[in-house]
This record gives C-alpha cells, structure tokens and sequence, in this order.
C-alpha cells in the first residue's frame, strides 16, 4: 500500500487501519506534549480579568490547556505527529516482520 507520510509517497505493508491507528496515536503523543507546554503557558498568566484565582480558575484553565493542545494537535500542531508516524511505521513493520520469521520453540 502507498501512503504519504511527511509529503513523501512512502511503500508500506499495513493497511488502512493499522495506519489510521499509527496516526491517531501519533497525534495523541503530539496532545500530550503539547498539553504540557499550553499547562505551562497558563501557569505564567496573571489572574487579572475578574477571574480572581483559587481553585476554580486553576481547574478552569487546566481543561482550557488541555482543549486547546488537543485541537491545535489535530489541525497540524506542530508537525510532531507527522515526524514520528514513519519512523512508527518503520517499527510497526520491523515488528510484523520479526513475528513472522520466528521460529517455534523455546527462543520465541
């Protein structure tokens, strides 16, 4: 099967599924990078607009990172994701292959 990974025709032996699944995992990894540095950013900001700060505004802004990395993580981000899927790829496909040249018996 051809795909396109980092704008390059790439030849793979997975299906459509598998790399559906590789790219979604992709993205979630970009997510949670990408949560930890809007986390991060909110941290800095100062509670001057009425918000008045406590525990609610932490828990409000917590949630705000959190959708934010999210949605920037699956309208591109910052390119993380399409970074890793073909070297996910690359592994995924060493593994397929490894499981089928193992031999039987006690060194599986």
């Amino acid at each position: 099967m051809e795909t396109i990974v980092n704008g390059v025709k790439t030849q793979t032996s997975l299906d459509n599924r598998q790399l559906d699944k590789l790219r979604k995992q992709a993205e979630d990894l970009e997510g949670v990078f990408l949560n930890l540095l809007t986390k991060e950013m909110f941290a800095t900001a100062k509670s001057e607009n009425g918000f008045g700060g406590g525990f609610g505004e932490d828990t409000w802004r917590s949630m705000q990172a959190e959708q934010l990395a999210n949605t920037m993580a699956q309208n591109g981000g910052l390119g993380i994701a399409d970074q890793i899927l073909g070297d996910m790829i690359t592994l995924q496909e060493a593994n397929q292959n490894n499981n089928t040249m193992r031999s039987s018996g006690v060194y599986r």
